[in-house]
């Protein structure tokens, strides 16, 4: 671990192509507030704030399994992301209450941040778990589950933080980690079943992938988001959010970059 970068975050968004969102900026009625926006719902899925913050939320795949219609006619899960980084509640705090009511979304995984503490909560699960220090990755099972591209990625950030490069070097040696379309070899997929909770073999495949390119889905955006200095401390803490835009090739098309200090509590 490096103690001048407490919070090293790689992260890919995979959405359908045609749900239209807006890129990561501050905010203009939630000044404190830097995150992409999903225009249907208005939610994000990675944000953070002036004030330390960090929220990010993956869709659970479950195991195939029956399921009533109106599961897919919940409420959007972007908002779970929004209403903690809009809000004044600790992760735990906000956690125990979301746990009441976990079950009016579907399956998803959500971690928080404050400038002390990380949690994870996986709807399906129903349980808060307070993240260690240490390399972890989440896709779309439970927090740490060895998918191919989870343990590819963890091993390859694990690499990249033992190197202890520069900060635009390891920028950009994430940026990398998060372009790799390698798909892994069928014998170690996932199996999620198919129907609303599953994809099936051919959507095991190209979902397989770090980036994904297939058609009319794949990934949308890749984002680094890096909290330099010692977030225990007393003293600012400067931080860099960058997020690439990716159009359906999988090419960078855009890029946000910002940099800006919170003031340790």
């Amino acid at each position: 671990m490096r103690k001048d970068m407490p919070l090293i975050v790689a992260a890919n968004r995979d959405e359908w192509h045609r749900r239209a969102a807006a890129a990561a900026t501050w905010w203009p009625l939630q000044p404190d507030l830097l995150a992409g926006q999903d225009l249907q719902a208005h939610g994000t899925w990675l944000g953070v704030t002036h004030a330390g913050k960090f929220a990010a939320i993956t869709n659970f795949r479950e195991p195939s399994q029956a399921k009533s219609a109106a599961a897919v006619n919940k409420n959007s899960r972007g908002q779970l992301t929004l209403n903690y980084l809009s809000g004044q509640q600790s992760p735990r705090e906000y956690l125990e209450e979301l746990a009441t009511h976990a079950s009016n979304y579907n399956g998803f995984n959500l971690l928080l941040a404050d400038q002390k503490n990380m949690f994870y909560f996986s709807s399906v699960e129903n349980k808060i778990e307070e993240v260690a220090p240490g390399i972890h990755g989440l896709s779309n099972r439970a927090l740490n589950t060895p998918w191919p591209k989870v343990e590819i990625g963890r091993a390859a950030l694990g690499a990249a933080i033992e190197a202890k490069m520069p900060e635009d070097t390891l920028s950009a040696r994430l940026l990398a980690i998060l372009s790799n379309d390698t798909r892994a070899a069928d014998v170690a997929l996932p199996d999620t079943g198919v129907g609303l909770t599953g994809v099936g073999l051919d959507w095991e495949r190209k979902l397989s992938s770090a980036l994904i390119v297939s058609g009319d889905y794949g990934t949308r955006c890749s984002t680094i988001f890096i909290a330099g200095t010692n977030l225990n401390t007393n003293s600012n803490t400067n931080s860099t959010f960058t997020e690439y835009t990716r159009d359906q090739s999988g090419a960078i098309i855009s890029t946000a970059a910002f940099e800006f200090s919170s003031t340790a509590s």
